[in-house]
């Protein structure tokens, strides 16, 4: 669990990985055909519009969550199926991107010597990267919310489609479930999963700048 301090950098990383993520979810459904976010105010980057208190809680002390998810009605989508998989995978490449640019910054600042190694600007870069690539895979998980289950929704036969329908009205309980399991019996359900991948990437971004915790 992130110190006192660690948590106090993370907040403006956080509500920019949540703000992108959720506008991107709106922008493309948008751009789709479907106006719902857009009439409903979320098509915006105020971060306040996309907080959702437990996902918000968890990004702090895990480094995975989500967002109040962003309304989309698939009627206005020519292709419904392939269209909300557009719109699922939306958010997470947000947030691949955020990290890309942001760990193209960190690089060039160290380059020019334009940043002092471990400070607060380093801490809040290198945080940022790194979160925004464990919201990313974290979310692309197929558990019910995420998005992950919106893509498996678009792609498994339509004979099975009810029955991932039924999945996703419990998925917020099975989410949470595996998460408090894995808090008892301190075994990184997620992080095994997603940690791996979100490093390798961190790596790759920033160049192998020292992550501090």
């Amino acid at each position: 669990m992130p110190d006192l301090a660690t948590i106090v950098l993370m907040i403006p990383p956080i509500l920019a990985a949540l703000t992108i993520h959720e506008f991107a979810h709106g922008y493309v459904a948008w751009k789709l055909g479907d106006p719902t976010a857009r009439m409903e105010g979320r098509l915006t980057l105020n971060p306040l519009a996309h907080l959702d208190p437990i996902g918000t809680i968890l990004l702090f002390l895990f480094y995975f969550g989500w967002a109040k998810p962003v309304p989309v009605n698939p009627f206005y989508f020519r292709r419904p199926r392939t269209d909300m998989i557009w719109v699922a995978l939306a958010g997470p490449a947000s947030n691949v991107v955020l990290a890309f640019l942001l760990g193209g910054t960190l690089r060039s600042l160290l380059d020019y010597n334009l940043i002092e190694p471990y400070g607060l600007a380093y801490r809040m870069l290198t945080i940022s990267v790194f979160l925004n690539l464990m919201l990313a895979f974290f979310n692309l998980l197929p558990i019910p919310p995420l998005d992950g289950s919106k893509v498996v929704a678009g792609i498994i036969p339509l004979q099975y489609l009810g029955m991932w329908e039924r999945i996703e009205r419990v998925g917020p309980f099975i989410l949470l479930g595996v998460i408090i399991l894995g808090r008892l019996t301190h075994i990184p359900i997620f992080g095994s999963t997603i940690y791996p991948v979100s490093r390798f990437l961190y790596r790759l971004f920033t160049g192998g700048a020292p992550l501090l915790n």
